[in-house]
Protein backbone atom coordinates (compact mmCIF):
# COMPACT_ATOMS: atom_id res chain seq x y z
CA UNK A 1 0.00 0.00 0.00
CA UNK A 2 1.22 3.90 -0.57
CA UNK A 3 1.33 6.04 2.08
CA UNK A 4 -1.49 8.83 2.51
CA UNK A 5 -1.40 11.86 0.36
CA UNK A 6 -2.30 14.22 3.34
CA UNK A 7 -4.08 14.02 6.35
CA UNK A 8 -8.14 15.18 5.69
CA UNK A 9 -10.12 17.50 8.19
CA UNK A 10 -11.98 15.97 10.70
CA UNK A 11 -15.26 14.25 9.73
CA UNK A 12 -14.49 14.65 6.21
CA UNK A 13 -15.35 18.61 6.84
CA UNK A 14 -15.50 20.77 3.71
CA UNK A 15 -15.49 24.20 5.66
CA UNK A 16 -11.70 24.64 4.55
CA UNK A 17 -10.32 26.26 1.66
CA UNK A 18 -7.38 24.51 -0.29
CA UNK A 19 -4.69 26.40 1.55
CA UNK A 20 -6.77 25.32 5.19
CA UNK A 21 -6.58 22.07 3.94
CA UNK A 22 -2.54 22.39 3.51
CA UNK A 23 -2.22 23.88 6.82
CA UNK A 24 -4.42 21.49 8.42
CA UNK A 25 -2.27 18.36 7.64
CA UNK A 26 0.68 19.98 8.32
CA UNK A 27 -0.64 20.65 11.73
CA UNK A 28 -1.64 16.43 12.01
CA UNK A 29 1.29 15.66 10.71
CA UNK A 30 3.60 17.49 13.05
CA UNK A 31 1.78 16.48 15.93
CA UNK A 32 2.18 13.12 15.31
CA UNK A 33 6.44 13.31 14.66
CA UNK A 34 6.84 14.88 17.78
CA UNK A 35 4.54 12.40 19.49
CA UNK A 36 6.59 9.59 17.97
CA UNK A 37 9.61 11.68 19.00
CA UNK A 38 8.13 11.66 22.44
CA UNK A 39 9.42 14.39 25.16
CA UNK A 40 12.92 15.53 25.62
CA UNK A 41 14.85 12.21 27.65
CA UNK A 42 16.40 15.23 29.58
CA UNK A 43 13.23 16.09 31.12
CA UNK A 44 11.32 12.91 31.13
CA UNK A 45 12.45 9.39 30.99
CA UNK A 46 11.57 6.28 30.00
CA UNK A 47 8.40 7.97 27.68
CA UNK A 48 10.37 7.65 24.00
CA UNK A 49 10.88 7.28 21.54
CA UNK A 50 7.30 5.97 20.22
CA UNK A 51 8.71 3.82 17.20
CA UNK A 52 5.59 1.91 17.13
CA UNK A 53 3.89 4.63 16.30
CA UNK A 54 3.54 5.93 12.63
CA UNK A 55 3.06 8.75 10.48
CA UNK A 56 0.75 7.63 7.53
CA UNK A 57 1.84 10.58 4.89
CA UNK A 58 5.10 9.51 5.40
CA UNK A 59 5.20 5.67 6.29
CA UNK A 60 3.81 2.76 4.13
CA UNK A 61 0.59 1.22 5.73
CA UNK A 62 0.90 -2.31 5.04
CA UNK A 63 -1.59 -5.01 3.58
CA UNK A 64 -2.36 -6.75 6.73
CA UNK A 65 -3.85 -3.18 7.87
CA UNK A 66 -6.79 -3.64 10.52
CA UNK A 67 -8.65 -1.02 11.68
CA UNK A 68 -9.87 -0.95 15.91
CA UNK A 69 -12.86 1.06 17.33
CA UNK A 70 -11.93 2.50 20.26
CA UNK A 71 -15.57 3.71 22.44
CA UNK A 72 -16.52 5.11 25.46
CA UNK A 73 -19.15 6.78 27.52
CA UNK A 74 -19.72 10.30 27.26
CA UNK A 75 -20.48 11.32 30.52
CA UNK A 76 -17.38 12.45 32.71
CA UNK A 77 -16.51 9.32 35.24
CA UNK A 78 -14.39 11.85 37.06
CA UNK A 79 -17.75 13.43 38.25
CA UNK A 80 -19.34 10.16 38.66
CA UNK A 81 -16.97 8.77 41.33
CA UNK A 82 -16.62 11.76 43.26
CA UNK A 83 -20.29 12.73 43.14
CA UNK A 84 -22.68 10.99 46.12
CA UNK A 85 -25.84 10.70 43.89
CA UNK A 86 -26.63 11.10 40.29
CA UNK A 87 -28.85 14.23 40.87
CA UNK A 88 -25.45 16.02 42.32
CA UNK A 89 -23.16 14.54 39.65
CA UNK A 90 -25.80 15.78 36.73
CA UNK A 91 -25.79 19.79 38.47
CA UNK A 92 -22.12 19.64 38.30
CA UNK A 93 -21.78 18.66 34.80
CA UNK A 94 -24.38 21.33 33.61
CA UNK A 95 -22.75 23.99 35.86
CA UNK A 96 -19.69 24.22 33.86
CA UNK A 97 -17.90 23.23 30.24
CA UNK A 98 -14.78 22.65 32.40
CA UNK A 99 -15.65 19.72 33.80
CA UNK A 100 -17.11 17.81 30.63
CA UNK A 101 -13.36 15.64 29.80
CA UNK A 102 -14.68 12.94 28.27
CA UNK A 103 -14.22 14.44 24.68
CA UNK A 104 -17.80 15.45 24.17
CA UNK A 105 -19.49 19.09 25.62
CA UNK A 106 -22.72 19.93 25.64
CA UNK A 107 -25.19 22.99 25.74
CA UNK A 108 -28.47 22.69 26.43
CA UNK A 109 -31.87 25.14 25.55
CA UNK A 110 -34.61 25.19 27.97
CA UNK A 111 -38.37 26.61 28.16
CA UNK A 112 -39.84 27.36 30.75
CA UNK A 113 -37.81 25.00 32.61
CA UNK A 114 -37.52 22.21 30.31
CA UNK A 115 -35.09 21.46 28.11
CA UNK A 116 -36.40 21.67 24.30
CA UNK A 117 -32.95 21.24 22.61
CA UNK A 118 -29.49 19.80 23.73
CA UNK A 119 -26.31 20.19 21.12
CA UNK A 120 -23.37 18.01 21.80
CA UNK A 121 -20.25 18.72 20.46
CA UNK A 122 -16.60 16.66 19.94
CA UNK A 123 -15.08 18.87 17.08
CA UNK A 124 -11.40 19.74 18.42
CA UNK A 125 -10.76 23.38 19.17
CA UNK A 126 -7.19 23.04 16.64
CA UNK A 127 -9.94 22.76 13.59
CA UNK A 128 -11.43 26.17 14.57
CA UNK A 129 -7.98 27.64 14.60
CA UNK A 130 -6.96 26.71 11.75
CA UNK A 131 -10.35 27.48 9.99
CA UNK A 132 -10.40 30.79 11.89
CA UNK A 133 -7.17 32.12 10.70
CA UNK A 134 -7.62 30.81 6.58
CA UNK A 135 -11.43 31.66 6.21
CA UNK A 136 -12.88 33.72 9.13
CA UNK A 137 -15.37 34.72 7.29
CA UNK A 138 -16.75 30.72 7.21
CA UNK A 139 -16.59 30.56 10.99
CA UNK A 140 -18.77 33.07 10.91
CA UNK A 141 -21.30 31.49 8.95
CA UNK A 142 -21.35 28.37 10.98
CA UNK A 143 -22.02 30.11 14.17
CA UNK A 144 -24.75 31.74 12.64
CA UNK A 145 -26.64 28.37 11.28
CA UNK A 146 -25.39 25.82 14.05
CA UNK A 147 -25.56 28.63 17.30
CA UNK A 148 -27.36 31.42 16.73
CA UNK A 149 -28.35 34.15 13.88
CA UNK A 150 -27.67 36.83 16.37
CA UNK A 151 -23.81 35.81 16.32
CA UNK A 152 -21.52 38.66 15.42
CA UNK A 153 -18.22 38.73 14.15
CA UNK A 154 -16.85 40.74 16.91
CA UNK A 155 -18.15 38.19 19.82
CA UNK A 156 -15.65 35.50 17.70
CA UNK A 157 -12.75 37.47 17.10
CA UNK A 158 -10.59 39.93 19.60
CA UNK A 159 -7.92 41.63 17.51
CA UNK A 160 -8.39 39.71 14.75
CA UNK A 161 -7.77 36.67 16.79
CA UNK A 162 -10.38 33.51 17.49
CA UNK A 163 -11.84 33.62 20.97
CA UNK A 164 -12.21 29.87 21.36
CA UNK A 165 -13.87 30.81 24.13
CA UNK A 166 -16.31 33.49 23.18
CA UNK A 167 -19.71 33.99 24.85
CA UNK A 168 -21.81 31.45 22.29
CA UNK A 169 -19.14 28.45 23.42
CA UNK A 170 -18.10 28.82 26.73
CA UNK A 171 -21.28 28.20 28.68
CA UNK A 172 -23.89 24.81 28.97
CA UNK A 173 -26.46 27.44 27.77
CA UNK A 174 -25.36 29.79 25.44
CA UNK A 175 -24.51 26.96 22.57
CA UNK A 176 -21.68 24.60 21.41
CA UNK A 177 -19.37 24.68 18.77
CA UNK A 178 -16.55 22.79 19.68
CA UNK A 179 -14.86 21.48 22.31
CA UNK A 180 -12.91 23.56 25.16
CA UNK A 181 -12.15 22.03 28.08
CA UNK A 182 -8.52 22.26 28.53
CA UNK A 183 -7.86 18.56 28.21
CA UNK A 184 -10.05 17.70 24.90
CA UNK A 185 -7.37 18.23 22.31
CA UNK A 186 -6.76 16.63 19.13
CA UNK A 187 -3.42 17.03 19.95
CA UNK A 188 -3.36 15.13 23.41
CA UNK A 189 -5.55 12.50 21.47
CA UNK A 190 -2.27 11.89 19.52
CA UNK A 191 0.03 12.31 22.19
CA UNK A 192 -2.19 9.67 23.97
CA UNK A 193 -2.24 6.85 21.42
CA UNK A 194 1.45 7.90 20.38
CA UNK A 195 2.46 7.15 24.22
CA UNK A 196 0.25 3.97 24.82
CA UNK A 197 1.96 2.38 21.86
CA UNK A 198 4.95 1.75 24.55
CA UNK A 199 5.18 -1.52 25.75
CA UNK A 200 5.79 -1.96 29.88
CA UNK A 201 7.93 -4.69 30.92
CA UNK A 202 8.08 -4.31 35.00
CA UNK A 203 10.10 -6.33 37.01
CA UNK A 204 10.02 -9.14 34.43
CA UNK A 205 6.26 -9.03 33.87
CA UNK A 206 4.55 -7.20 30.60
CA UNK A 207 1.48 -4.96 31.47
CA UNK A 208 -1.33 -5.62 30.00
CA UNK A 209 -4.67 -3.74 32.27
CA UNK A 210 -5.17 -0.51 31.46
CA UNK A 211 -5.38 0.79 34.83
CA UNK A 212 -1.89 -0.55 35.38
CA UNK A 213 -0.71 0.99 32.32
CA UNK A 214 -1.90 4.41 32.34
CA UNK A 215 -0.46 4.60 36.33
CA UNK A 216 2.93 3.45 34.65
CA UNK A 217 2.92 5.33 31.35
CA UNK A 218 1.04 8.39 32.83
CA UNK A 219 -0.63 9.26 29.51
CA UNK A 220 -3.90 10.76 31.31
CA UNK A 221 -6.27 10.32 34.19
CA UNK A 222 -7.05 6.78 35.53
CA UNK A 223 -10.05 7.79 36.25
CA UNK A 224 -11.67 9.04 33.23
CA UNK A 225 -13.42 6.72 31.14
CA UNK A 226 -11.49 7.83 27.89
CA UNK A 227 -7.83 7.66 28.72
CA UNK A 228 -7.32 4.56 30.19
CA UNK A 229 -9.51 2.35 27.69
CA UNK A 230 -7.85 4.50 24.74
CA UNK A 231 -4.29 3.57 26.24
CA UNK A 232 -5.33 -0.08 26.89
CA UNK A 233 -6.43 -0.67 23.43
CA UNK A 234 -3.61 0.68 21.78
CA UNK A 235 -1.13 -0.84 23.93
CA UNK A 236 -3.27 -4.29 23.22
CA UNK A 237 -2.02 -3.63 18.95
CA UNK A 238 1.41 -3.05 20.29
CA UNK A 239 1.97 -6.07 22.44
CA UNK A 240 0.69 -7.71 18.96
CA UNK A 241 4.46 -6.20 17.68
CA UNK A 242 2.53 -4.24 15.47
CA UNK A 243 3.06 -0.07 13.91
CA UNK A 244 0.11 1.59 14.98
CA UNK A 245 -1.48 4.95 14.23
CA UNK A 246 -4.28 7.37 14.24
CA UNK A 247 -6.86 6.59 10.98
CA UNK A 248 -7.63 9.39 8.74
CA UNK A 249 -9.11 11.58 9.21
CA UNK A 250 -7.78 11.93 12.95
CA UNK A 251 -10.34 12.77 15.41
CA UNK A 252 -13.12 11.84 17.41
CA UNK A 253 -16.42 11.09 16.92
CA UNK A 254 -19.68 10.12 18.21
CA UNK A 255 -19.91 6.25 18.16
CA UNK A 256 -23.72 6.65 18.87
CA UNK A 257 -26.91 7.05 21.25
CA UNK A 258 -28.56 4.56 23.25
CA UNK A 259 -32.41 4.82 24.26
CA UNK A 260 -32.81 1.93 26.38
CA UNK A 261 -35.18 2.42 29.19
CA UNK A 262 -36.21 5.81 27.72
CA UNK A 263 -39.67 6.70 27.49
CA UNK A 264 -42.16 9.31 24.85
CA UNK A 265 -45.20 10.58 25.77
CA UNK A 266 -46.82 9.25 22.49
CA UNK A 267 -45.03 6.15 22.50
CA UNK A 268 -42.60 6.99 19.72
CA UNK A 269 -38.74 6.05 19.05
CA UNK A 270 -36.87 8.20 21.05
CA UNK A 271 -33.69 7.71 18.67
CA UNK A 272 -35.62 9.17 16.17
CA UNK A 273 -35.07 12.60 17.94
CA UNK A 274 -31.28 12.20 17.91
CA UNK A 275 -29.58 13.81 14.68
CA UNK A 276 -26.35 14.72 13.40
CA UNK A 277 -25.43 18.06 11.93
CA UNK A 278 -21.71 17.77 11.11
CA UNK A 279 -19.17 15.19 9.67
CA UNK A 280 -20.11 12.08 7.61
CA UNK A 281 -21.90 8.90 8.18
CA UNK A 282 -18.79 7.35 9.86
CA UNK A 283 -17.71 10.35 11.78
CA UNK A 284 -19.86 12.84 13.10
CA UNK A 285 -18.87 15.36 15.48
CA UNK A 286 -21.46 17.22 15.92
CA UNK A 287 -25.09 15.63 17.58
CA UNK A 288 -28.32 17.21 18.51
CA UNK A 289 -31.27 15.75 20.69
CA UNK A 290 -35.12 17.66 19.95
CA UNK A 291 -38.64 16.85 18.99
CA UNK A 292 -39.91 18.43 16.66
CA UNK A 293 -42.79 21.21 17.51
CA UNK A 294 -45.65 19.18 15.74
CA UNK A 295 -44.91 16.20 17.77
CA UNK A 296 -46.57 18.44 21.22
CA UNK A 297 -44.00 17.89 23.80
CA UNK A 298 -40.72 18.69 24.40
CA UNK A 299 -37.18 16.71 24.92
CA UNK A 300 -37.87 17.53 29.02
CA UNK A 301 -41.31 15.44 28.89
CA UNK A 302 -39.31 12.13 28.06
CA UNK A 303 -38.24 10.04 30.84
CA UNK A 304 -35.19 7.89 31.31
CA UNK A 305 -35.97 4.66 33.52
CA UNK A 306 -38.67 6.42 34.90
CA UNK A 307 -37.19 9.52 35.86
CA UNK A 308 -37.80 13.08 33.46
CA UNK A 309 -34.82 14.16 31.56
CA UNK A 310 -33.70 17.08 33.37
CA UNK A 311 -30.22 18.01 32.01
CA UNK A 312 -28.23 16.86 29.23
CA UNK A 313 -25.98 15.00 31.71
CA UNK A 314 -28.83 12.50 31.66
CA UNK A 315 -28.35 11.97 27.78
CA UNK A 316 -24.47 12.15 28.15
CA UNK A 317 -24.95 8.83 30.17
CA UNK A 318 -25.93 6.96 26.95
CA UNK A 319 -23.72 8.24 24.18
CA UNK A 320 -20.39 7.19 23.22
CA UNK A 321 -17.21 8.83 21.64
CA UNK A 322 -14.88 7.00 20.09
CA UNK A 323 -11.38 7.01 17.76
CA UNK A 324 -10.20 5.03 15.30
CA UNK A 325 -7.22 3.53 15.19
CA UNK A 326 -5.01 1.46 12.36
CA UNK A 327 -2.26 -1.16 12.70
CA UNK A 328 -0.34 -3.42 10.81
CA UNK A 329 2.70 -5.18 10.41
CA UNK A 330 1.81 -7.35 13.02
CA UNK A 331 4.30 -9.43 14.63
CA UNK A 332 7.39 -7.71 12.97
CA UNK A 333 7.81 -5.10 15.27
CA UNK A 334 11.50 -5.31 16.66
CA UNK A 335 11.04 -2.08 19.56
CA UNK A 336 12.12 -3.35 22.77
CA UNK A 337 9.57 -2.93 25.88
CA UNK A 338 10.60 0.05 28.42
CA UNK A 339 11.67 -1.78 31.59
CA UNK A 340 10.39 0.95 33.86
CA UNK A 341 8.12 3.53 34.24
CA UNK A 342 7.59 7.25 33.12
CA UNK A 343 9.08 9.64 35.36
CA UNK A 344 10.29 12.92 35.23
CA UNK A 345 14.51 13.44 35.42
CA UNK A 346 16.06 13.83 38.33
CA UNK A 347 18.30 16.42 36.62
CA UNK A 348 15.88 18.58 35.27
CA UNK A 349 12.05 19.52 35.96
CA UNK A 350 10.07 19.08 33.20
CA UNK A 351 8.19 21.76 31.32
CA UNK A 352 4.68 22.54 32.42
CA UNK A 353 2.70 21.18 29.65
CA UNK A 354 -0.39 22.25 27.89
CA UNK A 355 -2.74 21.33 24.64
CA UNK A 356 -0.78 23.07 21.85
CA UNK A 357 -2.74 26.23 20.83
CA UNK A 358 -2.76 27.72 17.27
CA UNK A 359 -1.67 31.45 17.35
CA UNK A 360 0.30 32.58 14.54
CA UNK A 361 -0.02 31.85 11.12
CA UNK A 362 3.37 30.17 8.94
CA UNK A 363 3.87 30.30 5.20
CA UNK A 364 4.88 26.60 5.35
CA UNK A 365 1.26 25.87 6.22
CA UNK A 366 0.86 25.28 10.32
CA UNK A 367 -0.86 27.21 12.60
CA UNK A 368 1.26 28.32 16.12
CA UNK A 369 4.67 27.01 17.11
CA UNK A 370 5.70 24.34 15.62
CA UNK A 371 5.01 21.38 17.58
CA UNK A 372 9.27 20.52 18.84
CA UNK A 373 9.28 23.85 20.02
CA UNK A 374 5.44 23.90 21.62
CA UNK A 375 4.63 22.80 25.09
CA UNK A 376 3.55 18.88 25.10
CA UNK A 377 -0.14 18.58 25.24
CA UNK A 378 -1.47 16.18 27.87
CA UNK A 379 -4.52 14.30 29.23
CA UNK A 380 -3.05 14.86 32.87
CA UNK A 381 -4.31 18.43 34.00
Amino acid sequence: MTTLSSYGPPGGLTDLSDFGRKAWDVFVSDNIDAAIKGPDPAEVLNDGPRSQFYNLTKTDTAPDAQTATVSWTAFPRLLKVNSTSDLQRWKKAEASRKVQDEYCEWSVTRTDGKITRATFTCEGPEYWDVLAKTSPETVLRLYRRHISPDVQEGDLFVNGAYDRFNKWNSTTTNGAMHLIQKNNTLAAEIELAAAATLRRVIDGTELTAEQELIKCSRYGQAERNSDPHIGGSVNALARQKADISLADPVGLYFDGLSTEGWETPDGSDPQSYWSYERGDAEHPVRAVYEVPADKGFTVGDITINGRALQFGAQIADFITIKLVAVACRFGQSTTAPQTACRQDSPTELARPEEAFVASAFSAYGYLGTAPGQALRPTRNA
